[in-house]
Formats: structure tokens, C-alpha cells, sequence
């Protein structure tokens, strides 16, 4: 029996799609609907993302890895915290062949289920002391399941959103799915923030810590009835039914596509890069080298990711006024001027500190703000919805999943100028991208 006389036989989320769709067929997916979708769904993402973060530092080197100094249970915390961003484009191949085959629910519904049991199974796992090795095996397994169903969890509503702005407008809408990361890591720097605060140091260690993973499961189920409800838009649908937003076969992307795949990895490694070295790398700094205390440095983070909203905000402004390709430039370059005052100003004590999570922030939001948006703006719509899932996931690799263990390694061993050194690959390796994307863009025309 063939593929296609199997699908029609066996029920999937496609026909439970068009029946919703039926039933919301004068619901309109205008932009500001689609929005608030997009950023729901992206600050339930980055909420677990950094939950497991923070956790990587405050929690994991002691309940995990005792045996070792505080550093090298950092460090080996931050092996750990890698193996998601490995799992991540695995993800994105497994759940597109779901896709094609039973339908967007279904595949949402799995991916956002095993990321939010992973996330809460990390919250049971007990440590080191009572099982051993074992727990340190089921850390590995849900930190797995973590980057496997982020890798699938790709709902489409970014390129929806980007599909339905008004073309005065493009940077303004780009931004607007950012704006999940701030808000997630604000979400989760509070709860450890209070959790610490309020609790004895070893409360903390042995049961405060793990709330906020209970609570990261909860705000995902949140999530996926928000996204799935906009899922059965009329509007969404009938996109689906002209093949402009539906998953395509990754070989027939890399096949036609294959350099914006390049491009698209590399232009946003600056901004995924000091997205790390801004968030858990100083919290890790911090916590080995610097009396800073450590509440009050996650409320400096907080207000950091405050500036942060403001600066994505912006960049959707300038973006429209100048150009995003023009915008991404130029916070290349100022994150690269940043590489190098970085080190000093982590050398100069707690001001020092606070000064560089601050200006961090307020770089990062600028360039973060239409990173998404360069990933996919070079595809055509037809591979769109496919060509920003697989790429995003490479970007996020090789730009942001290794970044807090290879900063922090070298600021132990080498020292800070080096962690410069590093942001400043990520802005020239974002310089080289978009140099070598108008020059294609340009030969094309």
C-alpha cells in the first residue's frame, strides 16, 4: 500500500485541522493575533531553555557532579547544557518527516509534550549521591529530549506573521517573535531569583530549584493550546492549501536552497553568540570568581533583559527605516567594538560586572531582534516554513549551543581576552555572511 493511500486512510491532525478550521472560518490570523501567538510560543521555549540554564550553574555541578571542583561541575554542567543545540537540527528532520505525514497538531502536540516531560523530568531527578552515575545519565537523556523537541516544536506563525506584514512594516513584525527571549529569561531569572532568596542555601539545593521546571511544564501545555488554536485559523489554512507554509523534504531544501542554508547559519552568529555570553556565561563568572551576590546579580539580568525588550523593539524601527541587512551590520560592528571593552569591564569588580550584563543586553537586542527574520527572508515560500526551522537550528548550534563552555573555559585557562576574542569571531563571521549574501543577491539580479 502506498504512502499517500495510507494517509488517507489513517486519520491524522490534518483532517482535525480542517474540521477547526471550519468551525473558525470567520476567525481571521491577522498580525496581531498571529503575534501573540508567536510570542507565547517563543517565551514557553526560552523559559525552558533557561530554566535548565540558570539550573546549569546554581544546581548541577553540585547535585550532579560533586566529585569535581565548582569549576570543572560548571564546565561539565555546560557539556551537558550543549548536547540540546546538538539534538536540535536532528529534531527538526525527525519532525518534519511527522509533518509531512500526520499533520502540524500532531507533530506540535509530540514535540511540545516531550519537551515539557523532559523538562519536568529533570525537575525529579534525584542527584549524584543517591544513584550515582545513573543520574547523571538521566540528565544526559532529558537534556536529549529537550533539544530534540525544540528541534521540532517549529510552528510556522514567525513566517506567517512575516508573510502578512505590510511590507513598510517587516522589521517591525521580525521583532516580535524575539521578544519570547527576554521575556522568558526575565520568567525564569525571577523564579530562581526568589527561590534562592527565600530559601537556605540547602533548601535550595534540594528541593527549591526544581519548581521552576514544574512550572515550565505547566506553561508549556499554555502554549501548545495557544498555538494550536491559531494553528486552525482559517487564514493559516488556506496558506497551507496553496503550499506556502508546508513542510518540504530536507533534501530537496539543501538540494534548492543549500547556500541560503549556509548564509542563513552563519548571519546571526554574532547575536546568538553574546546571547549566551551575556546570560549564563557572567552568571557562571560570577558565581566562581566575583563576590557579586548572587540575587542580586539575576535581578541585574532582569533588568538587562528589560533593556533588552526595548532595544528589539527599536531594532524593528531602525529595520524599517534602514534596512535589516543594513541594521545587522552595524550591530555586528558594535558588538565587535563591545568584544573588546568586554574583558575590562568583567576585571573591574561588581560595577564592571553590572555594566557589561547591561550594555550586553542592550547590544544584543539590536541585532537579536532581526536575526529570525535574516534566517528566512532568502527562501521561497514554498520552502520557507521548512528552510527557518532547519536553519535556525544550525544557527543556534554553532553560534550559541557551545558558547558558555568555551567562554568560560578560556577566561579560566587563558583568561577574559580571549572570551573577546571569541564574540569577536561571531561578529566577523556575521559580517562575512551578509557580505557574501549581497553579493549573490546581487550576481542573481
Amino acid at each position: 500500500m502506498s504512502s499517500g493511500s495510507y494517509a488517507m486512510e489513517q486519520p491524522t491532525s490534518f483532517d482535525m485541522e480542517k474540521d477547526a478550521r471550519a468551525i473558525h472560518a470567520g476567525s481571521e490570523a491577522d498580525p496581531g493575533k498571529i503575534a501573540l501567538g508567536v510570542i507565547i510560543g517563543r517565551s514557553s521555549e526560552f523559559f525552558d531553555f533557561f530554566v535548565y540554564a540558570i539550573a546549569s550553574v546554581l544546581v548541577f555541578p553540585t547535585h550532579f557532579f560533586p566529585m569535581y571542583d565548582h569549576l570543572t561541575g560548571i564546565l561539565l554542567s555546560f557539556c551537558v547544557f550543549s548536547l540540546a543545540f546538538i539534538a536540535r537540527p536532528i529534531g527538526t528532520v525527525v519532525f518534519t518527516v511527522i509533518d509531512r505525514l500526520y499533520g502540524r497538531g500532531t507533530k506540535l502536540i509530540i514535540a511540545l509534550f516531550v519537551l515539557g516531560g523532559s523538562t519536568a523530568g529533570i525537575g525529579f531527578l534525584p542527584g549524584y549521591d543517591l544513584i550515582g552515575y545513573w543520574a547523571v545519565g538521566f540528565l544526559v537523556i532529558f537534556r536529549l529530549g529537550q533539544g530534540f523537541a525544540l528541534g521540532g516544536a517549529w510552528d510556522g506563525l514567525a513566517s506567517l506573521l512575516a508573510l502578512n506584514a505590510p511590507k513598510n512594516q517587516r522589521g517591525w513584525y521580525a521583532m516580535m517573535p524575539q521578544l519570547g527571549a527576554p521575556i522568558g529569561f526575565i520568567l525564569a531569572s525571577g523564579l530562581f531569583a526568589f527561590s534562592y532568596a527565600s530559601l537556605h542555601l540547602e533548601d535550595f539545593l534540594t528541593f527549591g530549584w526544581r519548581y521552576p521546571f514544574f512550572v515550565a511544564f505547566a506553561i508549556n501545555v499554555v502554549a501548545l493550546f495557544a498555538r494550536l488554536r491559531l494553528v486552525a485559523t482559517g487564514e493559516f489554512g488556506s496558506m497551507l492549501d496553496r503550499q506556502e507554509l508546508k513542510p518540504v523534504k530536507t533534501s530537496d531544501l539543501l538540494r534548492t536552497h543549500g547556500m541560503d542554508v549556509l548564509i542563513g547559519t552563519f548571519t546571526p552568529l554574532a547575536s546568538f553568540a553574546l546571547f549566551h555570553l551575556v546570560t549564563v556565561f557572567p552568571l557562571s563568572w560570577v558565581s566562581l570568581y566575583s563576590q557579586h551576590e548572587i540575587t542580586s546579580f539575576l535581578l541585574i539580568e532582569m533588568v538587562g533583559a528589560l533593556i533588552c525588550v526595548g532595544t528589539i523593539v527599536l531594532s524593528g524601527i531602525l529595520a524599517d527605516r534602514i534596512g535589516r541587512q543594513r541594521l545587522l551590520a552595524i550591530a555586528a560592528g558594535v558588538i565587535a567594538i563591545f568584544s573588546l571593552a568586554a574583558p575590562f569591564m568583567l576585571e573591574a569588580g561588581e560595577a564592571g560586572e553590572e555594566a557589561f550584563v547591561l550594555i550586553g543586553f542592550a547590544v544584543l537586542g539590536l541585532s537579536f531582534g532581526q536575526a529570525a527574520g535574516a534566517v528566512s527572508s532568502h527562501f521561497g515560500r514554498v520552502y520557507r516554513y521548512s528552510g527557518a526551522a532547519l536553519t535556525s537550528n544550525m544557527a543556534w548550534l554553532i553560534g550559541a549551543g557551545f558558547a558558555p563552555l568555551v567562554a568560560l573555559g578560556l577566561a579560566s585557562t587563558v583568561g577574559l581576552g580571549y572570551v573577546g576574542l571569541y564574540m569577536f569571531s561571531g561578529a566577523a563571521c556575521t559580517l562575512a555572511a551578509l557580505a557574501l549574501s549581497r553579493k549573490l543577491r546581487s550576481s542573481d539580479g
